[in-house]
Parts: structure tokens; C-alpha cells; sequence
């Protein structure tokens, strides 16, 4: 998975083609650490077909805020460079975030 951040969001995601999904995640959320194996699996098995990133929200609060990330965990899918679909809350399961991968490829 890409690692992200304020230097390389832009060129990876924002002028990207295609589907890119990225985590937006901290070490302070657990649900957020609870899922990332999860979406590394789905990574490893979508991964020709959507490109996987995550962003550490810590330091990159203002980019995060500009994407509308005002909770968290956050998977946020973009087309194209266009943000798509925004899942978040207390009860993303990892079923969530495949549905929203499947529709896409």
C-alpha cells in the first residue's frame, strides 16, 4: 500500500487515473488499526485493479479536513481524481469496503 501525505497526495490521488482508495487512519483509532489487515488483504487481491493508499491523519489534519475526513476510520474512494464515495463510522466492516470496490471494477 502507499503511504501518503501532504507532499504526494495530489499526484497520487487528486491527478491519478483510475480508482484509488485510500485509508485514512491514526494510531489513536482503534477501529482504524482493527481494520487495516483487512483492507491489506483487499489490497493483495484488488490491487491490479484499484490502487490502495493510506494517509496518517497525524500531521496531515489539514488535508485530511480539505478531503472532508472529519471522522474516523474513513476509506475514501476517488475516480479518476474525483472523490466518489466516503465510508466511515463506528460500524464499517471490511464487507463495506469490498461492496464499494466491487461496484467499481
Amino acid at each position: 500500500m502507499l503511504e501518503l501525505g501532504k507532499d504526494n497526495f495530489e499526484e497520487k490521488v487528486l491527478n491519478s487515473e483510475g480508482t484509488v482508495l485510500v485509508d485514512f487512519w491514526s494510531d489513536s483509532c482503534d477501529l482504524c488499526l482493527e481494520l487495516m489487515p483487512d483492507v491489506e488483504e483487499l489490497a493483495e487481491e484488488y490491487g491490479d485493479k484499484v490502487k490502495f493508499a493510506k494517509l496518517n491523519i497525524k500531521g496531515n489534519r489539514r488535508l485530511a479536513i480539505s478531503q472532508k475526513v472529519l471522522g474516523l476510520p474513513s476509506i475514501v474512494l476517488y475516480e479518476d481524481g474525483e472523490k466518489t464515495e466516503h465510508l466511515t463510522g463506528d460500524d464499517l466492516e471490511v464487507e463495506d469496503i469490498e461492496e464499494a470496490i466491487k461496484e467499481r471494477i
